[in-house]
C-alpha cells in the first residue's frame, strides 16, 4: 500500500477538505475499524449459520449454488466441472478462484460439512473486514482523512457488506476486496517510474478477474487514465500501459488455454454471458423468476444442458437471445431500464403476488434509494473540489453495471464495486454534516484539479 509523507498529505487534501486534528494514526484506526468489522460478521455468522447449509434437499444448494458444486466437483477429484447437482462434465460458467478455494475448504474439513460452511463464511468475513483498509486509502487519496475515517466506519456497520459476507458462500467479499485493492492503486499507480508495480497491478487484477470477471469492463479505461496522466508528466506511458496488459494476460491465458482445450471455445474465463442474457430478457417480468430459466431450476432446462453439453447449449442461447431481442427490441430496451433503475433503488415491481414473494424489497427500495442519493451527493461534491480524482468512480459507476442492465440486476451484482460506492455515499453523508468544512475553490482556478506530479514523485515510499 503506497504511504505518502506527511509534508505531502496537506498539498492532496488542503483544496479538499480541512484536514484532521485528530491524534489516531491511520494504523489505529484501521485495526479498530477491521477488527470490529470482523467481530460483527462473525456475530452475524453465529446467529444466521444453521442446518440450511448442510440440507441435502435440493443438491446443498445453501453452499455456493453453481460454484460450490463445481468446488465438489474437484473436491472429488473430478476437476473444474458440473456447475449443477448432475455430474455432467467440464464446465467454464463459473470463474475459478472461489470454487478452487471452496474445494480446499471441502478436502480439509469435509465436503459439505458444517466445519466447511463456518470456514468459508468465516474467510469471507474476514476479506470484507481486511476490505475497510483499500477503502480508508482510497478516500484519503482524493478526499482527505476524515472523510477516509469516515468512510471505512460505514462499511463496518454497512448491511450488505455484512449480509453478503457472514450468510452467502459465494465470491462477493473475495471480489470487492480485491477490486478495491486494485482501484486503490490505480489511483497512484502514474506516481511510480517503475515497471514492477505496473506490472503487479496487471497480475494483481488479473487475479481479480478470475474472481469475477465484471470488472474486466472498466479496467481498459481505468488504466488509461492513469496512462495519460503519466504522459501529461511527460512520462513513458505507453511502456507501462503495454506492461500491464502483457502482466494481466499472462495470468488469464492459462485458464483461457484450458477453456479451449476442455470446452473447443475461445472463453478468457467464463462462458456463461448468454445463457444469462436469454435467462434474464425472456424471464424478467413483473411476476417472474429469471431464475426458472436456469438449467439448476429448471428440468427441461437441465435435460437440454446435459444432451447437448455446455458449449452446444450456450450456442443454442446465443441464438434464441439474440433472435428474441431482434424481435422484441422494445421490451429490451424496456427491461434494461428497469433493470438500470432496480440496480441504483432496489425497485422492480408493486405487484402484491411478487412482494409476497419478495417481502423484504420494500424496505430495500428505502435503504438502496438512500444509498444511491448520498452517491449521487458524493459524486458532485467531490466533483465541485477535484474533476480527476473524482473521474475513475465516475468510470466505474457508469460502466460496470450495464452488463447487468442486459441480463440481470440485484444487490448481490454491485457487491464489486460497493466499497467504492460506500466511499462516494459516505462522502455524500460527509458534506451534509459537516458542509462547512468544505473549502470551494474559486472557479479561476478550476483548470488545476490536482498537485502536478512532479511535487508528488517525492512523496512516495
Amino acid at each position: 500500500m503506497l504511504v505518502l509523507d506527511q509534508a505531502t498529505k496537506p498539498q492532496l487534501s488542503q483544496s479538499k477538505i480541512a484536514p484532521s486534528h485528530s491524534d489516531y494514526s491511520p494504523r489505529s484506526v484501521l485495526t479498530l475499524a477491521v477488527l470490529s468489522a470482523l467481530i460483527i460478521r462473525l456475530i452475524v455468522l453465529h446467529f444466521t449459520a444453521s442446518s440450511g447449509l448442510t440440507d441435502p434437499s435440493r443438491g446443498y444448494e445453501q453452499f455456493g449454488w453453481e460454484m460450490g458444486w463445481v468446488a465438489r466437483s474437484i473436491a472429488l477429484g473430478r476437476g473444474f466441472s458440473s456447475p449443477f447437482v448432475p455430474f455432467t462434465g467440464p464446465t467454464a460458467l463459473v470463474p475459478p478462484l472461489f470454487p478452487y478455494l471452496l474445494a480446499g475448504i471441502f478436502r480439509v474439513f469435509g465436503l459439505y460439512s458444517m466445519h466447511a460452511g463456518l470456514v468459508v463464511l468465516s474467510l469471507n468475513s474476514l476479506f470484507s473486514a481486511l476490505t475497510c483498509i483499500p477503502i480508508y486509502y482510497s478516500a484519503q487519496y482524493s478526499l482527505g482523512d476524515r472523510a477516509a475515517r469516515f468512510a471505512a466506519w460505514s462499511w463496518v456497520f454497512y448491511p450488505f457488506a455484512i449480509y453478503f459476507s457472514a450468510t452467502m458462500v459465494w465470491d462477493y467479499a473475495l471480489t470487492a476486496l480485491l477490486f478495491a485493492i486494485c482501484f486503490c492503486i490505480l489511483q497512484r499507480l502514474h506516481l511510480h517510474h517503475g515497471l514492477t508495480v505496473w506490472a503487479g497491478l496487471g497480475i494483481l487484477y488479473g487475479i481479480t478477474i478470475l474472481s469475477n470477471p465484471s470488472v474486466l469492463t472498466v479496467f481498459p479505461l481505468l488504466l488509461l487514465f492513469a496512462m495519460l496522466k503519466v504522459r501529461r508528466a511527460g512520462g513513458d506511458w505507453l511502456r507501462r500501459g503495454v506492461i500491464t496488459a502483457i502482466a494481466l494476460l499472462a495470468v488469464l491465458t492459462p485458464w483461457g488455454i484450458r477453456n479451449y482445450r476442455v470446452l473447443h471455445v475461445v472463453c478468457p474465463v467464463r462462458d456463461g454471458f448468454w445463457l444469462e442474457l436469454w435467462s434474464g430478457n425472456t424471464g424478467d417480468t413483473f411476476e417472474s423468476n429469471p431464475a426458472w430459466t436456469h438449467p439448476a431450476s429448471n428440468p427441461d432446462e437441465m435435460h437440454q444442458y446435459q444432451l447437448s453439453g455446455e458449449p452446444a447449449y450456450i450456442a443454442q442461447k446465443h441464438l434464441l437471445a439474440s433472435d428474441f431481442i431482434r424481435r422484441h427490441p422494445l421490451f429490451f430496451v424496456g427491461v434494461s431500464l428497469r433493470r438500470a433503475i432496480r440496480f441504483w433503488t432496489g425497485f422492480w415491481s408493486f405487484n402484491l403476488r411478487y412482494l409476497q414473494k419478495e417481502f423484504f424489497d420494500i424496505p430495500n427500495i428505502f435503504f438502496c434509494s438512500s444509498i444511491t442519493f448520498l452517491m449521487i451527493l458524493g459524486v458532485r461534491r467531490s466533483w465541485r473540489n477535484d474533476r480527476r480524482a473524482t473521474l475513475p468512480y465516475l468510470l466505474l459507476v457508469a460502466i460496470f453495471p450495464c452488463t447487468y442492465y442486459l441480463s440481470h440486476s440485484s444487490m448481490d451484482y454491485r457487491q464489486p464495486i460497493e466499497p467504492e460506492i460506500i466511499i462516494l455515499a459516505s462522502l455524500g453523508g460527509f458534506g451534509m454534516q459537516r458542509s462547512a468544512e468544505i473549502v470551494v475553490e474559486d472557479e479561476s482556478m478550476s483548470e488545476e484539479f490536482f498537485v502536478p506530479e512532479q511535487s508528488l514523485n517525492s512523496a512516495i515510499r
